[in-house]
């Protein structure tokens, strides 16, 4: 009977979910009304999420707050919708003077801006930003900067990196980048949190829990991973753009670490927080979506959660291991555990509907055809007894709390069933996500998200399962599955080149890579995921952008 009173209670969360949120998706337009400056915002999640280097840290919660303590040359548009995949002029005048056939991006540095430690921003500034995010071992450092003329050496050697690439010219205050090849997403990387303009005076190691200073509208002014993150006004900062960095409306943006998801629901319907970053337990969606149904808001998203499976080491340095484990999934099982199909869709390939390139595929099920219909265990048994592996222990790598555990808890009897010997190890969201990126770790399973860096095909398949995107003994390391397939690669390649002046023919090819990469099963997709976001009743002006969701910035208190 309990087990039957679990069920409906979920059951009903999910109806009532799916029932009440179409009509709170709707993003509030970008720009409020005026007088609604101060207060403090309160934020609120399990966990923090590590390092506090926006150059190193690879995770959407603090690429969330990033662009409000960070400028690059240019950014993000902060807006709703889709207006935010729009990249603007930030610390540059205007965007790029680009010429040798898309080889050559001319930037003027904007004068007048300091960081908030009084400083002002020099191209000096700018240029050894770019050779510290090869020093300082950038995950993407080796897959998207290389593409700058003397990227190559310093992905390879980096302690002698001098990037010849990057030109300033102090009379003119220009910085110019000279590319090895034309490249149609240099301006989109140039734009997220990475290519964030550093002091040159910041050391070439990641600094951890010490803030480094920025030119937002915000400054951190303490951080412990164990309690709170509180971010204040920056002294020095005025607006000089408001599409790239608004003033912002808080005076203080405090994030809170240590609720469990349960208590942040508590904490939030009685406004003792604005904001939860974690999902919505299961047993408390049906009470969220009846009594707090306008403090709701959903959206869909560019991304994806599967498993990784360690390409290198036993048992999943064997193929059909690795479909064996594909095909005995229960992807709807999954669905359910995530919340229900209101805001999951199982997914058989690693392209998130919505990404160019994308066509729905799907071989791993019973009926094999565009979508997911049921495991085929069968199949699964027989790939299975084909790969020898039966009776391999396997350590599944999960986050400590739902629903990253539970996920990996079920992917534990799917593994048990199949003849595996496997166990589930939950370790804190403050370290998961570099843990099992560091091959010294030894991860043979783990579960994860990825949710796009910018919209195009390449931020999934290149980013995450290309040979340069392996890095050995690395924290920094985002091909955790260690695939590397050079012909694939060498595909890859070309649909980035072609995409420039053909987009169409570059889309046919990418999804012909992401067939090619779903069938050498490097990693389980499991799910696509959409967003819900709970709020307080303090909290105005809730603006969702397609780049970085929730923009706390922008919200203000009452």
């Amino acid at each position: 009977m309990r087990k039957q009173g679990s069920w409906m209670r979920r059951l009903a969360g999910q109806v009532a979910l799916g029932a009440c949120l179409a009509a709170t998706a709707a993003t509030v337009p970008a720009r409020a009304a005026g007088g609604h400056y101060g207060g403090t915002l309160k934020l609120v999640a399990s966990s923090a999420a590590g390092t506090l280097d926006p150059q190193v840290n690879y995770t959407l919660r603090y690429w969330q707050i990033f662009p409000m303590l960070y400028d690059g040359l240019v950014s993000f548009e902060r807006a709703g919708g889709t207006a935010a995949f729009h990249i603007v002029p930030d610390l540059a005048t205007a965007m790029p003077k680009i010429s040798d056939g898309g080889k050559t991006y001319v930037f003027t540095l904007r004068k007048g801006v300091k960081f908030s430690n009084g400083a002002p921003v020099t191209l000096t500034d700018v240029r050894a930003s770019f050779i510290r995010l090869f020093k300082v071992l950038n995950p993407n450092a080796g897959t998207w900067y290389d593409v700058i003329v003397g990227g190559r050496h310093c992905a390879s050697a980096p302690t002698t990196c001098t990037l010849p690439g990057v030109v300033i010219d102090q009379a003119k205050d220009t910085v110019t980048f000279h590319l090895r090849h034309p490249d149609a997403e240099f301006l989109d990387q140039l734009a997220v949190p990475f290519g964030a303009i550093l002091p040159a005076s910041t050391p070439d190691k990641d600094m951890g829990t010490i803030p480094i200073p920025g030119t937002g509208a915000y400054m951190i002014s303490k951080y412990d991973p164990s309690s709170k993150l509180v971010m204040v006004r920056n002294p020095y900062f005025h607006q000089w753009s408001r599409l790239a960095q608004p003033k912002g409306y808080p005076d203080r943006i405090v994030y809170r670490f240590g609720l469990t998801p349960n208590a942040q629901v508590t904490a939030v319907a009685n406004d003792q927080y604005d904001w939860m970053y974690n999902p919505i337990p299961l047993d408390r969606l049906g009470e969220v979506a009846t009594k707090y149904k306008s403090r709701l808001y959903l959206h869909s998203l560019l991304a994806l959660w599967y498993a990784t499976m360690n390409t290198r080491m036993k048992p999943f340095d064997n193929k059909d291991a690795r479909l064996a484990v594909n095909y005995a999934i229960d992807r709807a099982d999954l669905v359910k555990l995530f919340g229900g199909p209101a805001v999951a869709t199982a997914t058989c390939e690693i392209l998130p509907p919505g990404m160019p390139g994308y066509k729905p595929f799907c071989p791993f099920t019973e009926h094999p055809g565009t979508t997911w219909t049921a495991p085929d265990m069968k199949k699964a048994m027989a790939y299975m007894k084909k790969s020898g592996m039966a009776g391999q222990k396997v350590t599944i790598i999960t986050q400590n709390s739902d629903p990253s555990r539970a996920i990996g808890i079920y992917l534990q009897s799917v593994l048990d069933r199949l003849g595996f010997k496997a166990k589930v190890k939950g370790i804190s969201s403050n370290i998961q996500f570099t843990y099992i990126q560091n091959s010294n770790n030894h991860v043979q399973m783990a579960v994860t998200t990825w949710y796009q860096d910018y919209p195009a095909p390449s931020d999934f398949l290149n980013v995450l399962l290309s040979c340069k995107s392996f890095h050995p003994g690395s924290d920094n390391s985002i091909n955790i599955s260690e695939f590397c397939d050079k012909s694939i690669d060498t595909e890859m390649a070309v649909a980035e080149t072609m995409s420039i002046a053909h987009p169409k023919k570059a889309d046919v090819m990418w999804t012909k890579i992401d067939r090619e990469m779903t069938d050498q099963a490097p990693v389980a997709p499991l799910f696509t995921p959409k967003h819900v976001d709970f709020v307080s009743s303090r909290l105005h002006h809730f603006v969702f952008s397609g780049q970085t969701y929730f923009i706390p910035d922008l919200a203000w208190i009452k």
